[in-house]
């Protein structure tokens, strides 16, 4: 079995723009090189919103802002998003949908709460993550992979004890539909009260898990709970999970990414020289543009 380094709850939520109040549940500020190549998870909500106007200005969420250096994935859960981007490419993002951006040399984006949701309200559930590149690949083309719901696998676990869902990397042998530039999986994992399930990660890999709803027990040692993070040794393969109740989590495992890692606000590089070259590049308007809606 996998040892468990450590079980973290999140600090008290905040906002992220006037759309999205979140848990860090973990980031590279907090954890440094044991979480990569993973850099920071949020969790938001979930969280009640009344109806709003019709107008642009009633929609919450974050406005155009710009990212290099790595990958963004929204994950919603309940609710709806809208997204827009510097590549042309956006789309509605419902429950069970993923959006995963691949800001590389440079992106701008807006996330939104969609007009169907401005209008109508109702509760907001959703987990962003982000995913650092390698310095070989921060100046790609930047992407965007909108996976829809019946594109994700669903495996259904030994027992009876839930389903998990493959966004990325695979699950035996069942391949998720998410591009990775490096090896990653996101295991989205929902368990049944007083099942038990024994997942196998690539030893080798930083492992965690992320509690979203319930509480589990790893390991036959370890309790984990709504928001809290299980960060698992990178040696040993399988990891056994125990739900006390009806628990949902998600499985996060990658190959560490063995650089040097600077980060300020939305920019990710390898070194200070290289965060000044992305601002002088954002002010130059160099991330391209979003025509206005």
């Amino acid at each position: 079995m996998r040892k468990v380094l450590g079980v973290y709850s999140s600090p008290r939520p905040h906002w992220v723009g006037d759309g999205f109040p979140v848990r860090s549940v973990f980031s590279y500020a907090s954890h440094g090189d044991h979480v990569s190549p993973f850099l920071l998870l949020d969790y938001a909500g979930p969280a009640e919103f009344s109806p709003a106007g019709h107008a642009s200005g009633d929609r919450r969420g974050i406005g155009i802002h710009p990212h290099r250096g790595f990958e963004t994935v929204t994950l919603v859960y309940q609710g709806e998003l809208e997204h827009r981007d510097s590549t042309g490419k956006g789309g509605t993002i419902g429950a069970s949908d993923v959006q995963w951006m691949t800001a590389a040399k440079g992106i701008l984006h807006e996330e939104l709460h969609s007009r169907a949701f401005t209008e109508q309200g109702g509760t907001l559930q959703m987990v962003q993550l982000w995913v650092n590149l390698p310095a070989k690949d921060k100046n790609a083309e930047p992407g965007y992979q909108n996976l829809r719901s019946a594109e994700i696998p669903v495996v259904d676990l030994p027992d009876k004890a839930g389903s998990l869902r493959v966004i990325a990397g695979a699950y035996n042998k069942v391949k998720g539909p998410a591009r990775t530039f490096t090896p990653v999986n996101l295991w989205d994992v929902s368990m049944r009260q007083n099942t038990t399930a024994t997942l196998t990660i690539p030893n080798g890999h930083t492992a965690m898990l992320v509690v979203l709803s319930g509480s589990v027990t790893i390991n036959n040692d370890k309790q984990a709970g709504e928001a809290q993070l299980v960060l698992l040794d990178r040696h040993g393969t399988d990891v056994w999970i125990e739900a006390q109740n009806n628990a949902s989590f998600l499985v996060l495992s990658g190959e560490p990414i063995d650089e040097p890692v600077v980060i300020h606000g939305p920019f990710v590089m390898n070194s200070k020289e290289e965060i000044s070259s992305a601002l002088r590049d954002f002010q130059n308007g160099q991330f391209g543009h979003i025509p206005l809606s």
